[in-house]
C-alpha cells in the first residue's frame, strides 16, 4: 500500500511539473538593429511578478493559466503592454522589440505609454560603450535633492565645487581646464573672468542626463585637460504631460537676520533691471539708484511649469515636444573674519565682513525633436535663462593707513545680471546600414551686466559719534558699471561609415567649428572726499545708512566732492575674437571578441585676437595668438567576462588663455586687483587613464580609475611683486603634474522589488590624487620681458582647487505601494580635504581651504498619481569654513564663515 501511494506520488508531481505555465521570450534594441536589450524591465501587469532581463535579453516568468498583460520597459524607449492568453502546462514565447516606433503583433493587443528613467540605463550605456563615460541622470539627480548643473556635477567622482564661487575642479584641475557644452554644442561663459558658463544657473528641470568625459576623444574640442560637461536636454516620450510645483525655501542664517535683512536699492526682485551709467555722470550728480539699503523679508521659494506631449505622425514619425518655465530665488547670510596679513601674521586688511545676498534664475526651454522614422531624426532646441545675483557686504576693522585703530568700515553692493538664449538646430540620419550622418548648428548670446557697483570707505571718528569717510586713493569711494557681450556660432558634422564582418568597424570623419566674439567695457566713477570742507574746519559726519544725505547734486555744487574717471568720459574696453576650426578622423574596431579600440586624431587651427584700451594701456594695444594643433587619442577597452571591462585611453590636448587674461584690463576687489598679461599662450597636456570596471547587477557598479596628467608651461594666477601687489596671469613654470586614483560603487542593501519598488541602495565614490608644479619667477621675467616680476614663496607647489581627497556617498530607499503612493529618502554626504586657494609670494605661506563635510537629507514622497511632497534639508551639519595662510611662524586664519542650513518644501501636481 505504502509502495503504491508513492508511485502515485511521484506520478502526480511529475504531471503538475509538467504542466508548470511560463511565459518567456527575449527583448530586442530596435535602435540598435534587433541587438538583445540586457536589464530591461518585465512584468505581469497587476500582480508582484517580474523580472529583468540578462545580458542576452532573456527572460522567463512563471504565470497562472488564464488572460494576463505582459509589460516591458526601458529607460528612454516606450513601453509596451502585450494581453495574452495561455493554458494550464503551456509555455508560451513572447518576443519583444523596444524602440521609438510602434510595433505590431498577431493574436495580441499593443499598448505604448512612456517609460520612467531609470540610472541603470546609463550604467548600461556607459558598460557597452568602448569610450570611458560617466553619466549622472535625472533620476539620481531626483533622488539626491540636486536643483541645479553645478551640484549635479560634483556629486560625481573627482568633481568637487569650490566653497564660495562657481568653480568646478575636475581631478584637481579648474576653470581653465575644462569646457562646457549642450548637446555636444560648446556654449560660451557668461563671467569674463572665466572660460566655462556658471553651471549653477542651469536647472535640473532641463536635464535629461549629465555627461563628464574625464578622458578627452576627438569629437570633443582640444582645449581639454580635465573634463568636459555635456548637458543632455530633456527629449519627453509620451501621450502627455502637465505638471506644476510650487515651493518654498529659507536659510537658519538669513531667517535671523530677519527685520535687518538688508539689500541694495535698484534690482527688482525678480532680477532684471533697466537701468546703466548715467548719461553725465562726471558733470553732475545724476545716479539714478539711491546708496541706502532697503530691507526684505529674507525667505525664498520657487515655481515651474512643465508640459509635453507626443504626436504619430504618419506610419512611422513622432513629434515629441517639451517646454518649461521657472523661477526661483534664494537668501544667504553669512558673517566671519576677512583679513590678509603679511609673512609675519601682520594684518594689512583686518576685517570682519557680514555678506547679505539674494540670487534669482529664471529659466525657460522649449524642444521639439521629430523622428522622421527610425532612420532620420531632426531636433530644435531653445533656452532662456536669466540669472542675478545681488549682495550687499560690510567690513569692519582694521585699515592700513587708513583705520589701524580698528575702526573702519568698507560698504560694498553688487548688483550682476547674466542672460542666455540658445538656438540649436541638431539632426541625425541612418543611411543604409553602413552610414550615419550626425550634424548639429547653434547661435548663442550671451548678455552680461554689473551696472551700479558701489563701494564706500569709511572711519568712526574718534570723538565724534560718527563715521567719516577716508581714503588712499579716489577708488576707495565710487561707481562701476560693466557690460559683457558675446555672440558665438558653433556647428559640427559627422560621417560614419561600418565595415567588416558584422561591422565589427567604423570610421568617423568630422568638422568642429566654433566662432566668438566678445565686447567688454567697464566704466569707473571714483569720488574725491574734501574732508574738511566747512568754513569753521570741523569734519564731516555721516551716516553709513543714508550717505543719500552726502552724495547729491547740492554737495557736489558746493564742491564737497568732485567725482573723476580714467580718460574723461571714455571707458576701459577689450574686444576678443577666437576662431577654431578642427577635423578629425577616429577609427573604431573590434580587434576580437574580448578586446575593441578607438583611435583618433584631431587637428585644430586656432586664432584668438584681442584688443583693449585700459588706463594701464590709454594709447590701446593689441595682439594675436595663432596655434596648430595636432592631438591624437587612443581607448582600448578588453571584456574581461560579460560583467567586467577594463579600459585605457591615452592623449595629447591643449589649454588656452582667455580674452582677459590676456588684456592689459584691471578689475577691482575689496582686497584684490587683477589685470592681464599680454604675453600669456597656452599649456599642452598628456593624458592616461586605467580603469577596471564590474556590473554586477543592472543598476550596480563597481569600478576603479588610475589617471595621471603631464602639462607643459602651466598657467596660474599670481601676485606681482609691485606696491599694490596686483594680481595677474602667467605661465609659470616649465612643467606640472597630476596623478590618483578614483574608486565607485553603487549597490544594493536589500531590494525586495517586484512590479514595485522596495530597495535600500548605497553609493559611493572616492578620489585620492596628488598635484605638484614648478615656480619660476626668472621665467615669467623672461617671458613677460620684465614687465611682470614676482617672489613666489616655494619653488613648487600643488595645483590651485586641487584636494587630495574627495569623497561623496548617499544611502537611499525607495518604496512604491499601491495606488502610485510612494517615497524616496536619501541622506548624502560630501567632503573634501584641505586644498591650495592662492600661491604664497613675498615669503607669505599659501592660502589653503580647510577640507570640510557636508550632509543633506531629501525627502519625496507621491500622495497619489497626481500630488507629491518634497523636504530637503541641506547643509544642516552647517560646518564652519576656513581659510588660512600658512606662514612659517604657524597658520593665521584668514577668511571663515558658516553658511547655515537650507530647508526646502515644495509640491507637484500632475496633471
Amino acid at each position: 500500500m505504502r509502495s503504491r501511494l508513492t508511485i502515485l506520488f511521484l506520478l502526480f508531481s511529475l504531471i503538475t511539473f509538467a504542466q508548470k505555465t511560463s511565459v518567456s521570450g527575449v527583448v530586442s534594441d530596435k535602435d540598435l538593429k534587433g541587438e538583445p536589450l540586457p536589464f530591461a524591465n518585465v512584468s505581469i501587469k497587476g500582480t508582484t511578478q517580474g523580472a529583468s532581463t540578462d545580458i542576452d535579453g532573456k527572460y522567463a516568468i512563471e504565470v497562472a493559466p488564464g488572460t494576463h498583460t505582459i509589460v516591458f520597459s526601458f529607460l528612454g524607449y516606450e513601453s509596451k503592454e502585450v494581453t495574452f492568453t495561455i493554458t494550464e502546462g503551456q509555455n508560451k514565447t513572447i518576443n519583444e522589440t523596444l524602440g521609438s516606433g510602434s510595433v505590431t503583433m498577431e493574436d495580441v493587443l499593443v499598448k505604448a505609454t512612456v517609460s520612467r528613467e531609470k540610472e541603470s540605463a546609463l550604467l548600461l550605456e556607459q558598460k557597452k560603450a568602448i569610450e570611458i563615460k560617466q553619466n549622472i541622470g535625472a533620476q539620481e539627480l531626483s533622488r539626491k535633492g540636486v536643483g541645479d548643473v553645478a551640484t549635479a556635477v560634483a556629486k560625481t567622482s573627482g568633481v568637487s565645487k569650490q566653497e564660495g564661487s562657481n568653480n568646478v575642479y575636475v581631478r584637481g584641475l579648474g576653470d581653465r581646464y575644462n569646457s562646457t557644452s549642450i548637446n555636444g554644442l560648446p556654449v560660451p561663459s557668461n563671467d569674463p573672468e572665466k572660460k566655462n558658463i556658471a553651471l549653477d544657473i542651469f536647472t535640473t528641470d532641463i536635464v535629461e542626463y549629465i555627461s563628464i568625459d574625464k578622458v578627452y576623444s576627438s569629437k570633443v574640442s582640444g582645449d581639454f585637460a580635465g573634463g568636459n560637461v555635456d548637458i543632455s536636454t530633456k527629449n519627453y516620450k509620451g501621450k502627455g504631460l502637465l505638471e506644476v510645483s510650487i515651493g518654498s525655501s529659507a536659510n537658519t542664517n538669513a531667517v535671523k537676520k530677519a527685520g535687518d535683512f538688508n539689500l541694495q536699492q535698484g534690482p527688482n526682485e525678480f532680477g532684471y533691471t533697466t537701468y546703466g551709467k548715467p548719461a553725465n555722470g562726471l558733470n553732475a550728480y545724476n545716479f539714478e539708484n539711491s546708496l541706502a539699503p532697503k530691507g526684505v523679508m529674507p525667505i525664498g521659494g520657487n515655481l515651474n511649469i512643465k508640459a509635453g506631449k507626443s504626436f504619430n505622425i504618419g506610419k512611422e514619425g513622432r513629434l515629441n515636444l517639451f517646454s518649461t518655465g521657472g523661477f526661483s530665488n534664494n537668501y544667504q547670510y553669512r558673517e566671519g573674519i576677512n583679513q590678509s596679513v603679511d609673512a609675519q601674521g601682520t594684518f594689512l586688511k583686518g576685517l570682519y565682513q557680514e555678506k547679505t545676498s539674494y540670487s534669482t534664475n529664471t529659466t525657460g526651454m522649449f524642444n521639439a525633436n521629430y523622428s522622421i522614422n527610425s532612420s532620420h531624426k531632426i531636433g530644435y532646441n531653445f533656452l532662456f535663462v536669466n540669472s542675478s545675483d545681488q549682495t550687499r557686504d560690510i567690513y569692519n576693522g582694521f585699515l592700513r593707513d587708513q583705520a589701524e585703530d580698528g575702526t573702519g568700515l568698507v560698504q560694498r553692493a553688487t548688483y550682476t545680471q547674466n542672460q542666455l538664449l540658445v538656438n540649436q538646430l541638431i539632426g541625425n540620419h541612418k543611411i543604409g546600414n553602413k552610414w550615419e550622418l550626425d550634424w548639429g548648428g547653434s547661435l548663442d548670446v550671451i548678455t552680461g551686466n554689473m551696472p551700479d557697483r558701489t563701494q564706500n570707505t569709511l572711519k568712526r571718528h574718534e570723538t565724534l559719534d560718527g563715521y567719516r569717510f577716508v581714503q588712499n586713493a579716489p577708488s576707495d569711494n565710487h561707481r562701476y558699471y560693466q557690460n559683457l557681450k558675446e555672440n558665438e556660432i558653433a556647428a559640427r558634422l559627422s560621417l560614419s561609415y561600418k565595415f567588416g564582418a558584422d561591422d565589427k568597424g567604423k570610421i568617423t570623419v568630422g568638422y568642429n567649428g566654433r566662432l566668438k566674439e566678445r565686447d567688454f567695457e567697464a566704466f569707473q566713477y571714483n569720488f574725491r572726499i574734501r574732508t574738511n570742507h566747512i568754513g569753521s574746519g570741523t569734519t564731516t559726519i555721516v551716516d553709513p545708512s543714508n550717505l543719500d544725505l552726502f552724495f547729491n547734486q547740492t554737495n557736489y555744487e558746493n564742491n564737497f566732492f568732485s567725482i573723476i574717471a580714467y580718460a574723461g568720459y571714455k571707458p576701459q574696453v577689450y574686444s576678443g575674437e577666437q576662431n577654431i576650426h578642427a577635423g578629425y578622423l577616429n577609427l573604431e574596431y573590434k580587434l576580437s571578441e574580448k578586446l575593441s579600440a578607438v583611435v583618433g586624431v584631431r587637428g585644430e587651427k586656432i586664432e584668438q585676437n584681442v584688443k583693449w584700451k585700459t588706463q594701464f594701456d590709454p594709447e590701446g594695444g593689441k595682439n594675436k595668438l595663432n596655434r596648430n594643433e595636432i592631438l591624437p587619442n587612443l581607448v582600448v577597452k578588453y571584456e574581461l567576462n560579460e560583467k567586467q571591462n577594463l579600459r585605457f585611453g591615452a592623449s595629447k590636448t591643449y589649454t588656452l588663455p582667455q580674452f582677459k587674461e590676456r588684456a592689459l584690463f584691471v578689475y577691482e576687489d575689496v582686497t584684490e586687483i587683477k589685470r592681464g598679461n599680454p604675453y600669456l599662450y597656452s599649456s599642452q597636456n598628456y593624458n592616461a587613464d586605467l580603469k577596471w570596471e564590474l556590473f554586477p547587477k543592472n543598476d550596480e557598479l563597481l569600478s576603479v580609475t588610475a589617471f595621471g596628467k603631464y602639462i607643459i608651461d602651466p598657467m596660474n594666477e599670481i601676485t606681482m611683486a609691485s606696491s599694490t601687489n596686483d594680481i595677474t596671469y602667467a605661465n609659470t613654470g616649465d612643467w606640472g603634474h597630476v596623478y590618483g586614483i578614483e574608486l565607485e560603487a553603487r549597490k544594493n542593501i536589500f531590494d525586495f522589488s517586484t512590479e514595485k519598488t522596495n530597495k535600500l541602495s548605497v553609493g559611493l565614490n572616492v578620489s585620492y590624487m596628488k598635484t605638484n608644479q614648478e615656480l619660476n619667477g626668472e621665467k615669467v621675467a623672461k617671458e613677460t620681458k620684465g614687465t611682470i616680476s614676482t617672489n613666489l614663496t616655494s619653488k613648487e607647489a600643488g595645483f590651485t582647487g586641487a584636494s587630495d581627497l574627495l569623497l561623496n556617498t548617499d544611502v537611499s530607499y525607495n518604496l512604491t505601494g499601491n495606488n502610485d503612493k510612494g517615497l524616496t529618502a536619501t541622506l548624502a554626504y560630501n567632503y573634501y580635504s584641505d586644498r591650495l586657494y592662492a600661491l604664497g609670494v613675498e615669503q607669505k605661506g599659501n592660502l589653503i581651504d580647510k577640507g570640510m563635510g557636508t550632509l543633506d537629507f531629501i525627502l519625496k514622497t507621491k500622495l497619489n498619481q497626481n500630488l507629491g511632497l518634497n523636504l530637503s534639508a541641506k547643509n544642516f551639519l552647517n560646518p564652519e569654513f576656513k581659510r588660512i595662510q600658512e606662514n612659517i611662524g604657524g597658520s593665521v586664519p584668514v577668511l571663515t564663515y558658516k553658511k547655515g542650513v537650507f530647508f526646502g518644501l515644495s509640491l507637484d501636481y500632475k496633471f
